[in-house]
């Protein structure tokens, strides 16, 4: 269900980066942008580390969006950024996600 979700197209994370509303929580940013279907993205920059790591924060995050995707209302282009960290875990971007999503009325 949430592969169809996916957010691909360069042009549409540069629409989204260019004028979406920036929410930040303690590990997360997230930038969202009305639209007429629900798509998600994730941006990790080399920042984060080598592949292998970058990947696995996508994972992670892909994850704990699955879990609460359900908690959106809209139809919204939705591109999710990390912020650098030493461990990421599925728990707390789990709860970072949600408390997002619940306090912005997404």
């Amino acid at each position: 269900m949430i592969k169809s979700l996916r957010l691909k197209r360069n042009g549409d994370f540069d629409k989204v980066f260019k004028n979406g509303k920036k929410v930040y929580s303690k590990s997360l940013l997230f930038i969202y942008l009305k639209e007429k279907s629900l798509k998600i993205g994730y941006s990790v920059s080399k920042k984060h580390g080598k592949a292998v790591v970058r990947n696995r924060v996508k994972r992670l995050l892909r994850a704990a969006m699955r879990e609460n995707v359900s908690l959106i209302k809209g139809s919204y282009y939705i591109v999710i950024l990390p912020k650098v960290s030493e461990d990421y875990s599925f728990s707390a971007f789990k709860e970072e996600i949600k408390r997002v999503l619940e306090r912005e009325k997404i």
